[in-house]
């Protein structure tokens, strides 16, 4: 270590010359001392002081930058020099581990780290699984916000990141796909791009539309797609510099709108956008600059819009419509799901949440639309949504979209307070805004806090939390009217279940809000019940709210000593009055204590109400003992069983209840609890207890343990004496009912002593001889309990923990509590802590109890290990193992109980004192397994660097106890060292004479496993992982966004603990393995392979937990493992198999065998060898480990590419070039000889693979492709011709392979060739393609776009757009192209490509192509593998190739007569699907050839083609042919295959023929290949005018073609091709501030469509009524709505809008009465449905409406009449925040008219329409319609009244009409009754209009009377629940109405 000191005192002085340090030092000094801003390291410093509150010294700061400054020269050598893995890794976890303990580094070094760390994790050429590591440290680095402000401290490049997203979303820019080169993994680089993308740097915006804008594209959708996803991962949303007026959000956003506005009715894009938009809000919301209205930075439009959106993706149901959303959309989203974020961790309802939120302002409250007007419309247009009765898949996102409301505008509203949001003044959250947020979400909370699904529940409790945070005043209320009624048990339980869940969420606000403290305490008591062992779940929620209380509030008697109030009186009488209050208000009671009640009245009435808290600690200790004596027996440990849970929660209760007493109640809880242990043995509440004692005992450590400890000594002492309990010993793992007392007794003991600290020195002798008494006289289960006691005692007297529990600091509780003491608040940053540390007596007690007890046992195991043991060892009874099992538990649980004891430093030094070499005496000579030729060379290079140098680890001081060297020490560390000699010896014995005897060997093993990890801390108990997460969820409730670390003072303490553990944990790190490590490690190893399954098992793992923290222990243990797995091999020993592989393959040993290439080989060679092994468990196991072992054959890292001067930024001051060489050259070495042992393993392999039995010979070749392709060499001769044989091979699961791996090399060979053969370009990706050109757009010529269209209508072209993107938005100034004529040189292919090419040529034969189209032709073994199979035609592409290169030995000729073979007659599907796959490949592999070429085969191909397509196409093997035209049209110029194409638009229907098929496979090769070309095609005109003029074709399978070709030819037909990206910005901002609406149909396709509308109404006019038979008329229906179907249902859907009023729905409603058609009628409702859902821009709805309206009032046919109602309903809900005030009004006069329809059926639709038109209206307008409403409907009733019946009893005209009148009114107002279904209670005008409807209707019979009852009865259902607050709002005449006519008695 001396080096690197003096290095740091040299650079500490600033004036060191730098001439020769390579950069600048890292710590770039300006100025003295270096203090300047960069310095310091946090923005925002620590709420907590973790250093402060230790209670030892810690280290300087000094010291701890010293550490970070060797980390980062280590981490600077390491990149240096290559060494990624292991080094750079490791260091990287070091650096991890540093940050870990709280430091910071100075802010300029965090961002050297951030950009090396960024750039390290998308280095071309690294391997992808270091990559990981690196982004992970990435993530960690910029994990919080603060730490480095965007801009100001780091920029980032979004170049290298949006590079290697490309690879996997745009491939066909990437040219080649790399088959070779494994990929990243895709959702590491979305988080990524989440961290990184606050960095981008704003100005980048243009840069980043002129890269992505050009590929968007929906001809052919998946362009689109990836344009958002990428624009949403990497589009930097801060604001900009405040001069770049073109960067303001509003000059881009209508474009965003207009994009948005291309793809319609798509889920993904709307969550796209609302991500986008939603972090705009977010960034903009400080920026000044940007404008802000009461929109935030939207407009009105956008905003309406963005609700509109909000509203479709909720998915709430509407009526019977269908969904918003169009399945068949999204699924064209292709590559561009891989870019979306995981839906888990971005929910939608967060994005919708924060974009809400951070557009909130006080310019919101004035206006009367707003965002926050629209919120409030939005939560009552879905409120009915939240009621628990009314759940459904919607309930979820809702529940999280409130969540995240309240949570958002919570932390907006503290981080504005705190300064940490630096927001505008006249944009800051108030008061009057933070009201109406609350009165908006407040309803819905208080239905939602009932859900019925869990997870609803706990979004809305936690909402509930964050809503009484901001207003107490208004939410308490509420749900303390809701909480009484329910805690007094008046309603069902799962009311009361909630009810307690708000308690226990709403105790700490409730505590702190004046008034509404003085309730906590009678609900406490009233809360008590609940306790109860009958329902467990109940019990838990109270005592998680007692808990919540316990740790706000003191539970002293304030009444004491004070004259003015006495006792509970004052208390009980405010609760009663306050509770009859809230009775006689009902929900809407508004309790106003902050000015009602007066400060000292309100003090009194607290401190009466604490009187009652001795009743109340009674009360809860006698009703938790009742439930111990009931608990059931736990089944099983840890199962998650609710007794199980109740155990584990009653500590956690009692720790904070227990603290919180003053000493009066504690002395009465003491005598109690102790009272209680001493009477009862309750068994299965033994834990339960335990822990309640431990409680008791941690409080008051000194009264506890005098009270218990003598008592339960003195009970043991009588059970073993007088009862005879654990005489004997016992058989199976139950305790007997002798021995529980015992048992009671000793767990009551055991945790009366663990965390209590020093008292336990009181009873030290006692303690000391009662463990030596029960050690000597028990046997059996017991004691492992005593041995459970004695790990206790020691933990407590050796470990450093926190011991205070209290609520207050000392001093205030020694002042005396007084009421306002209640819930204070406690600075983080102010606590004082008690501290146990270790004292010398207890130290020196500790050594003597270890000692005496380690002695016993380790004298005890030499005896029964001996030849004449104390106990026989005859096999008959178990007594000897039970002794050995007894005393190796005994010796596990004294060796961790002292564990802090032992130093870390020092075990590494082998036996005291003896320092070893650096740990490189293993060298190559001790393995057999290490190959021959490096014998001589004594430092095996190819060993793992861990094990040659030990590398420096940091340690810092953790309250050590011990003096190094000191009689203590010596004591603690020999005694180790004889355990770990006894275990050896023991294991040694076992496997000797009793190797079946699995109990003592689980029992020494788990001792091994704490002999190596307990070190420094008890590891093997994870005492760090559980104190954390027990930490973790306690501070669950209180955290507050926004805020930080607000938790009551005992978390605090907890947090200083943890952090204690954190640096004991960091200390014990891995160690230098001592000899007697050795032996050990072997021992486990030998064991790992044991015959026995379940000592297998626990060797294995107690071998994974010690090979961790030995170092060098893994290559020590693999020879031997490899050894048993040979010897296992050659003997068929099964079990063996297993254990070795699973020990080697699956667990950390795998990656080590990976690296280590002296073992690797064996390693591959007996995987591949296991594989004949016949036995179903081995096969399984090996088969798991396929994918380990292959990967071990990837090449090593040859080439990382770096930015030198972001690496250097970390070098050190003093230079380590020789360092970074002589790694470098080690690498280089060990690189080399790896290689070298790869390349002669695989040409082994290759020999083995080609005489094995096929099982045999799969795993080989799996493994050996991996192995043998190389970029440099390609592959060697032998392995080239394995794989192109093995591709004919007559196995169908070999040939797979071997054919996987022929693609493989061939793309290689291709991928080289396009590289220039330089394997740097193969890592940036610089590729030529040899006909691949640039073309320059002329993109000013008005016409460029029309020409270049044009274009595709001819046969010939100067150059081919292969692309479909290139000027569909826009243009670029460049457009990729491939030549038309290329002329591929010979020189394209350098020596090593040619080599392998004639290589393979020579083997590909004619008998070779013959063999492989055979095997195409025969039957698959199952029907899913019956189709064109791609694999199979990429192959024949390569081999085609280079056999038109003239390279193989077959010729073009041989081909023809094969395929001639392979056709025969192509009667059999077989034939065709064979035939297809070689034509396919053959057409493909000519793309880039010379026109000669090209022409050649087409000619010979196109005929074959020509025929099949004419006549040879059946309903069997038409799949086949469409594939084979998507595979030779897809992502190609049509002009590629111009004869296909031509002769495809050459089609034209022939009405004369009657084979429909021919016709309809036509039909759908066409669409095949116009789908395929895209906007490309330019041949549509006369196809159009024929299906047009044939709509109406006789033959179904014709009519489906023809719809789905025509949806097809108009979907394409659209395109922009803006001139360039700002012309496209620049227009989209003039037309509208949300852009121009895209598909507006041209002059020639209205024409169109009203033509087609005009003849389908004449030929309805000329079918006869009823006419069963098909007419034009039906047929022609079907096939316009086919057309309209697939139009409707796809992106382009808004193109149709225009005609929606006047063209289709009359047309459409006419379809739907031909009652002779089933299908027609279907089909036209289908569509019809669509309609509503198509998204209208703002105003552009009013025809639509309007034509609604007309046919509802005018339509002749009742059942049109009916049908429109449904899309009324639909449109209306769908555009809440888009439709204009009049049309609301006309909407709502229609439908109420329509009550008064003739038709019975239309009156009950238009009834249900209204409710849910007034159910989602907001409410201003709500209000008034119901006004209006319910005064017509009244009058109505009464202006008609019954007249008398005619005397001849049929009615009269007059008759029929009053009944119709009084039916509407009836319908009416209970239209308006069931709008609220489940409003509690009833708005004020809902009685009045039950009533009349009860009175006005008595007598009425028939239709009138019916429809009253069922709306009565209807309306009471829903109301059982909630009747007894909802009657106090009826008069009891208006009651009694009611009850007349609903509730009949039934004795009348």
């Amino acid at each position: 270590m001396a080096e690197p000191l003096t290095s740091v005192n040299r650079s500490a002085g600033n004036d060191v010359s730098r001439a020769t340090s390579p950069g600048a030092d890292w710590r770039e000094s300006s100025g003295t001392n270096g203090v300047d801003a960069g310095q310091e390291a946090r923005h925002r410093p620590r709420t907590f002081p973790y250093l402060h509150y230790l209670p030892y010294e810690v280290e300087s700061e000094a010291a701890r930058l010293q550490n970070l400054e060797e980390i980062l020269r280590q981490l600077y050598i390491s990149v240096e020099a290559g060494d990624f893995a292991p080094g750079a890794v490791h260091w990287t976890r070091e650096l991890r581990s540093w940050l870990g303990l709280k430091f910071d580094p100075a802010r300029t070094t965090r961002v050297k780290l951030v950009k090396l760390y960024y750039e390290l994790s998308l280095a071309p050429g690294i391997d992808p699984s270091v990559a990981e590591r690196f982004a992970s440290m990435f993530m960690v680095l910029t994990k919080r916000k603060h730490y480095l402000r965007p801009g100001k401290d780091l920029v980032l490049d979004w170049r290298p990141l949006f590079k290697e997203l490309k690879v996997f979303v745009l491939p066909q820019e990437a040219g080649m796909i790399h088959t070779t080169n494994v990929k990243r993994n895709i959702r590491t680089l979305t988080k990524l791009c989440t961290f990184a993308q606050l960095y981008f740097d704003p100005k980048e915006i243009p840069n980043m539309f002129e890269e992505f804008l050009p590929y968007f594209s929906t001809s052919f959708a998946e362009g689109a797609y990836v344009v958002t996803g990428l624009l949403n991962l990497l589009l930097p949303t801060a604001p900009a510099p405040t001069d770049e007026e073109n960067l303001l959000p509003q000059s881009y956003l209508p474009t965003f709108f207009h994009l948005w506005s291309l793809i319609n009715r798509s889920k993904t894009f709307d969550a796209n956008f609302l991500d986008i938009f939603s972090r705009l809000a977010r960034d903009s919301l400080p920026a000044a600059h940007i404008p802000f209205s009461e929109y935030g930075i939207f407009t009105k439009e956008q905003s309406s819009l963005i609700f509109t959106a909000i509203l479709r993706l909720l998915e709430i149901p509407v009526g019977q419509a269908t969904s918003p959303y169009s399945g068949m959309v999204d699924l064209s989203a292709g590559l561009a799901i891989l870019l979306d974020r995981d839906q888990r961790k971005h929910p939608i309802a967060h994005h919708i949440a924060r974009w809400i939120v951070m557009s909130l302002s006080p310019a919101c409250l004035d206006r009367s639309d707003s965002i926050l007007a629209n919120l409030e419309g939005l939560v009552q247009a879905v409120e009915t949504f939240f009621h628990p009765s009314n759940s459904g898949s919607w309930t979820k996102t809702l529940s999280q979209l409130v969540y995240y409301l309240a949570d958002f505008f919570v932390m907006r509203w503290n981080r504005e307070r705190s300064g940490e949001m630096d927001v505008p003044v006249e944009r800051r959250l108030n008061d009057a805004l933070k009201r109406r947020f609350v009165l908006c979400l407040r309803e819905v909370i208080f239905m939602g806090i009932y859900a019925k699904s869990g997870t609803a529940m706990n979004f809305s409790l936690s909402t509930l939390q964050g809503l009484a945070y901001l207003e107490p005043t208004l939410i308490l209320p509420g749900a303390l009217q809701r909480i009484y009624p329910s805690m007094q048990g008046l309603v069902e339980v799962h009311r009361t279940t909630s009810s307690l869940r708000s308690l226990q969420v709403l105790t700490r606000i409730m505590v702190r809000t004046k008034g509404f403290r003085c309730h906590v305490t009678t609900l406490l008591g009233l809360a008590l019940p609940g306790i109860d062992a009958n329902d467990l779940e109940k019990t838990l929620h109270t005592l998680a709210f007692i808990q919540a209380a316990c740790y706000n509030i003191p539970f002293h008697d304030l009444t004491k000593q004070r004259d003015d109030v006495q006792g509970s009186s004052i208390a009980v009488g405010w609760i009663t009055s306050e509770v009859d209050n809230m009775e006689r208000e009902g929900s809407s009671v508004s309790l106003n204590y902050e000015s009602g009640l007066d400060d000292t009245d309100e003090a009194m009435i607290l401190r009466s109400s604490t009187a009652g808290f001795g009743e109340f600690l009674l009360s809860f200790l006698g009703r938790v003992f009742t439930l111990l004596e009931n608990l059931p027996d736990a089944s099983r440990v840890r199962s998650g069983s609710p007794e199980e849970n109740v155990v584990n929660t009653l500590p956690a209760t009692f720790t904070p209840l227990l603290s919180a007493l003053s000493p009066e109640l504690y002395d009465m809880a003491l005598s109690k609890i102790a009272d209680f242990v001493a009477n009862h043995v309750i068994h299965q509440a033994r834990d339960a207890m335990a822990f309640i004692c431990n409680a008791l005992c941690k409080v008051n450590p000194e009264k506890a343990l005098k009270r218990l400890v003598p008592m339960l000594i003195q009970a043991i002492r009588t059970e073993i004496d007088d009862n005879g309990a654990a005489s004997t010993r016992n058989t199976g793992s139950d305790v007997l009912p002798r021995d529980r007392g015992l048992v009671w007794n000793v767990s009551m003991l055991s945790m009366c002593v663990v965390h209590v600290g020093e008292a336990v020195l009181n009873h030290k002798r006692e303690l000391f001889d009662i463990a030596l008494y029960m050690q000597k006289k028990c046997k059996g289960i017991p004691t492992v309990h005593v041995s459970n006691f004695i790990h206790h005692l020691l933990l407590n007297l050796t470990v450093t923990y926190t011991v205070d529990y209290s609520i207050y600091e000392s001093d205030i509780l020694s002042r005396g509590l007084q009421a306002e003491d209640w819930g204070r608040r406690v600075a983080p940053s102010q606590l004082g802590i008690k501290w146990h540390v270790p004292s010398k007596p207890e130290i020196v007690f500790a050594v003597e109890l270890f000692e005496s007890q380690a002695q016993s046992a380790l004298s005890l195991l030499g005896q029964l290990t001996s030849d004449n043991p104390p106990i026989k060892r005859d096999g008959t009874g178990r007594e000897w193992s039970d002794e050995v099992a007894r005393n190796l538990v005994l010796l596990r649980l004294i060796l961790s109980g002292v564990s802090v004891l032992f130093d870390p430093r020092i075990l590494s030094q082998g036996s005291l004192g003896v320092p070893l070499p650096n740990g490189d005496v293993e060298t190559a000579h001790d393995h057999p397994h290490a190959d021959e030729d490096i014998t001589e060379d004594p430092d095996a290079v190819l060993g793992e660097a861990e094990d040659e140098d030990v590398r420096p680890t940091f340690q810092y001081p953790a309250g050590y106890p011990l003096d190094v060297g000191e009689d203590l020490y010596n004591t603690v560390h020999d005694l180790r060292q004889q355990a770990g000699e006894a275990l050896h010896h023991v294991h040694d014995f076992l496997t000797e004479r009793q190797e079946d005897d699995v109990s003592c060997f689980n029992s020494l093993y788990t001792a091994y496993r704490s002999w190596f990890v307990d070190v420094g801390i008890e590891r093997s108990a994870h005492v760090l992982d559980r104190v954390t997460r027990l930490y973790a969820a306690d501070i669950h409730p209180y955290k507050v966004s926004g805020l930080r670390k607000e938790y009551p003072r005992p978390l605090l303490l907890r947090r200083a603990n943890v952090y204690h553990l954190q640096r004991l944990r960091h200390n014990a790190s891995p160690r230098v393995r001592s000899e007697l490590d050795k032996k050990l490690l072997l021992d486990l190893a030998e064991s790992s392979v044991s015959l026995y399954t379940e000592i297998r098992r626990n060797a294995q793992s107690a071998g994974e937990s010690a090979i961790k923290v030995i170092i060098g222990a893994r290559p020590l243990v693999i020879p031997p493992l490899l050894d048993a797995l040979d010897k296992a091999i050659k003997t068929n020993d099964y079990p063996r198999m297993k254990g070795a592989i699973y020990s080697l393959l699956f667990g950390s040993l795998a990656k080590t065998l990976g690296r280590d290439w002296r073992f690797t080989p064996s390693l591959i060679r007996s995987y591949i060898a296991v594989s004949t092994a016949d036995k179903p468990s081995v096969q399984k196991l090996a088969a798991g480990a396929t994918y380990q072992v292959m990967d071990y054959g990837r090449p090593v890292e040859r080439m990382v590419l770096l930015n030198e001067d972001i690496v250097k930024a970390i070098a050190p001051a003093s230079s380590v070039a020789d360092k970074i060489s002589k790694r470098h050259e080690l690498i280089l070495t060990k690189r080399k000889k790896i290689e070298d042992k790869k390349a002669a393993l695989a040409s082994e392999l290759v020999d083995l693979a080609r005489v094995s039995h096929w099982k045999k010979a799969s795993r080989t070749a799996a493994i050996v492709t991996n192995l043998g392709l190389r970029f440099d060499t390609i592959a060697s001769e032998n392995m080239v011709n394995l794989i192109t044989l093995g591709t004919i091979d007559s196995h169908p699961g070999l040939r797979g392979l071997y054919s996987g791996a022929l693609v493989a090399l061939f793309s290689l060979v291709e991928m080289r060739a396009f590289c220039q053969h330089d394997y740097e370009n193969y890592l940036l990706d610089k590729q030529k393609i040899p006909a691949k050109i640039q073309v320059p757009t002329k993109r000013e010529d008005p016409t460029w776009t029309q020409d270049f269209l044009a274009g595709f209508a001819q046969p010939d072209a100067e150059y081919y757009v292969d692309h479909d993107y290139p000027g569909w938005l826009l243009w670029g100034a460049s457009i990729p192209a491939y030549e038309a004529n290329p002329k591929i040189g010979p020189n394209h292919y350098d020596d090593v490509e040619q080599r392998i090419r004639s290589q393979m040529g020579k083997l590909l034969t004619r008998e070779w192509f013959s063999k492989f189209f055979g095997y195409l032709k025969q039957e698959p073994r199952d029907s899913s593998a019956d189709r064109f199979r791609m694999a199979s035609a990429m192959m024949l592409v390569y081999a085609f190739g280079i056999l038109l290169d003239g390279v193989t030995s077959a010729t073009f000729a041989d081909i023809q007569e094969e395929v001639q073979k392979v056709y025969e007659d192509g009667s059999d599907k077989h034939q065709h699907r064979a035939t297809a796959e070689i034509l396919g490949a053959l057409l493909t592999s000519v793309v880039d050839e010379s026109v000669e070429k090209r022409t050649e085969v087409w000619e010979y191909a196109f005929p074959i083609v020509r025929r099949i397509f004419a006549d040879g196409l059946t309903p069997e093997n038409s799949s086949y042919w469409t594939t084979f035209l998507h595979l030779v049209l897809q992502g190609k110029d049509p002009r590629r295959s111009w004869p296909i194409v031509d002769w495809l638009a050459n089609f034209r229907l022939d009405m004369s023929s009657n084979a429909a098929f021919k016709e309809s496979s036509k039909i759908q090769l066409l669409q095949q290949c116009i789908v395929d070309s895209g906007w490309h095609f330019q041949l549509e005109k006369p196809i159009l005018k024929d299906f047009l003029a044939h709509l109406d074709h006789p033959y179904k399978g014709v009519r489906e073609a023809m719809g789905q070709t025509l949806g097809s030819i108009y979907r394409t037909r659209y395109h922009e091709s803006y001139k360039d990206v700002d012309t496209l910005i620049e227009a989209q901002r003039k037309v509208s501030s949300v852009g121009s609406r895209p598909y507006k149909p041209s002059e020639e396709f209205s024409e169109t469509i009203r033509d087609v509308f005009a003849r389908l109404e004449v030929w309805r006019n000329e079918r006869a009524p009823g006419q069963q038979t098909p007419s034009s008329y039906t047929s022609g229906s079907k096939t316009v709505l086919l057309w309209l179907d697939a139009t409707l249902s796809s992106h382009e859907c808004t193109q149709l809008l225009d005609f929606f009023p006047d063209v289709f729905m009359e047309q459409l409603l006419h379809m739907m009465d031909v009652k002779e058609d089933p299908e027609l009628q279907s089909l036209a409702y289908h569509v019809f449905r669509h309609l509503p859902n198509i998204p209208h821009h703002a105003g552009e709805d009013h025809r639509f409406i309007a034509a609604l309206i007309r046919i509802g009032k005018k339509s002749t046919l009742w059942h049109q009449r009916l049908r429109v109602l449904i899309n009324m309903q639909v449109i209306y809900f769908r555009r809440l925040f888009l439709i204009s005030q009049a049309e609301q009004q006309a909407l709502f006069a229609c439908v109420s008219d329509m009550l008064e329809d003739t038709q019975l059926e239309v009156r009950l639709g238009a009834s249900t329409t209204l409710s849910g038109m007034i159910r989602c209206s907001p409410v201003s307008l709500r209000a008034d319609t119901i006004d209006t409403l319910k005064h017509r409907f009244s009058e109505m009733l009464r202006t008609s009244p019954l007249p008398k019946r005619s005397p001849t009893g049929t009615p009269t005209p007059e008759h029929t009409r009053i009944v119709l009148t009084r039916h509407a009114a009836v319908l009416g107002l209970g239209a308006l009754v069931q709008a609220f279904p489940y409003m509690s209670p009833p708005p004020e005008w809902l009685p009045d209009a039950l009533s009349t409807l009860a009175d006005k209707t008595a007598g009425d019979r028939g239709m009138v009377s019916r429809s009253v009852k069922s709306i009565l009865a209807d309306w009471k259902k829903t109301r059982s629940d909630t009747w007894a607050i909802d009657k106090k709002v009826f008069t009891s005449e208006q009651l009694e109405s009611l009850e007349s006519l609903l509730w009949k008695s039934y004795h009348v």
